[in-house]
């Protein structure tokens, strides 16, 4: 069980460990946690800072298990930028050839969209800053997906010849059925599901020489506001970004009412430890005790000197919002006529976005080309309470002076 009590340290990191005693959520016991203290001296000699021999990936597949060390990084850290700062400084600088890396987050709540998406076509961003949420881009592929203080973020991170999805994914599943004898599946999407419904979505960045994948854990997420943040404006997106997969979901607490976010996060990263490196096979306290353990992270400067650039370039508008793929929104409107007939008029009112900036404002009326539209919003960031702004003005517009305008 992932319960087992760890009385000591491995020799490496036996002069800065301490107990640490906390509860399991239950009402049954306390566990003894070992938890590393790791200083930021430390994390800095366990990276090569992209130095030294780069071992090719023949070699790296040559490396036996037993010479393979493995920790568990905890972010202290709830900021969504910080932890994807950490996230990307880990993937940049350390050499995971003969070491191998779990990092467990927990964010506020957040909405956060793939590399290659548009937020605009898998959230309605002004919502979200009205009600005081962030919208964060990852530096990874996949769909978009809400974080919140009750979803375990889990990324693992090897050299990529030896990046395994299959091989993590399991690990969660045994860590499941080990601590609460919850059964879990993987789709062939690669998602978690349990009674054929969503805990977990999956997604990587491949590099060279390192790759991580990383996946979330729906524990006990605020599925009402998962349900709110992730639903679009009203208006049609035009767009070839990556779009999401909607899947009906599912929190653990669900399915076992005693799963709590620090003992799933313990248990995982129990299972973890006690895991060789590349085969899902139990090493029991014997493996457990060669490893590096625990360790509490700090991102922050000190910790991880450059990462204040990184954390400032996730949360940038450039990167959120700029690195959006070209897009166009349209919306029909009804006009009337303001003779005796009453006649209505449909048409639809298109923006063009390219780097999240607008580019052009047109009406698209059948049978005609595109009508430009002169307008000070062009040149300025598009976001959805400017589009229902330029909507507004023209449902407000005289009927008689827009057939003017076009020539009619």
């Amino acid at each position: 069980m992932a319960a087992l009590i760890v009385q000591r340290c491995n020799t490496a990191a036996r002069a800065v460990c301490k107990l640490y005693v906390a509860s399991t959520g239950t009402n049954t016991s306390l566990l003894a946690r070992t938890i590393t203290t790791t200083s930021p001296v430390q994390i800095q000699n366990n990276n090569n800072g992209g130095k030294g021999k780069q071992l090719s990936s023949a070699d790296v597949k040559k490396i036996p298990d037993s010479e393979v060390r493995k920790s568990v990084f905890i972010s202290q850290s709830n900021d969504i930028y910080s932890n994807l700062a950490l996230e990307d400084w880990i993937y940049r600088n350390f050499d995971f050839a003969h070491h191998h890396i779990l990092m467990l987050w927990i964010n506020s709540p957040t909405v956060v969209v793939g590399r290659h998406q548009n937020p605009f076509a898998e959230a309605n961003v002004s919502a979200l800053m009205r009600n005081g949420m962030e919208l964060a881009r990852r530096n990874s592929g996949g769909g978009a997906v809400y974080h919140d203080l009750g979803n375990l973020n889990c990324t693992f991170f090897t050299p990529r010849a030896r990046y395994d999805r299959k091989y993590n994914l399991n690990l969660i599943t045994r860590a499941l059925y080990r601590e609460y004898g919850i059964s879990a599946d993987i789709s062939d999407r690669d998602d978690i599901t349990v009674m054929g419904k969503k805990i977990s979505g999956t997604a990587a960045k491949l590099g060279q020489p390192n790759a991580y994948h990383h996946c979330t854990l729906l524990v006990n997420s605020n599925k009402l506001h998962l349900g709110e943040s992730l639903v679009k404006d009203n208006a049609e997106v035009i767009s070839k970004a990556t779009a999401s997969v909607p899947s009906p979901i599912k929190n653990l607490t669900d399915v076992n009412r005693t799963v709590n976010i620090q003992q799933l996060l313990s248990a995982i990263g129990y299972e973890f430890l006690r895991t060789p490196a590349t085969q899902l096979t139990d090493g029991g306290r014997d493996l457990l005790m060669k490893q590096l353990g625990f360790q509490l992270i700090n991102p922050t400067e000190k910790w991880f000197p450059g990462i204040s650039e990184l954390r400032e370039n996730f949360s940038s508008w450039d990167w959120r919002i700029g690195k959006t793929p070209k897009f166009s929104v349209q919306k029909s409107i009804q006009l009337k006529s303001e003779g005796a007939d009453q006649q209505q008029h449909e048409m639809k009112v298109k923006v063009d976005v390219e780097k999240g900036i607008i580019q052009e404002i047109s009406l698209l009326v059948p049978g005609q080309e595109p009508i430009p539209v002169v307008s000070n919003l062009v040149g300025k960031p598009y976001m959805e309470d400017c589009f229902h702004g330029i909507l507004d003005a023209m449902k407000g517009a005289s009927t008689e002076n827009l057939k003017h305008a076009m020539g009619f």
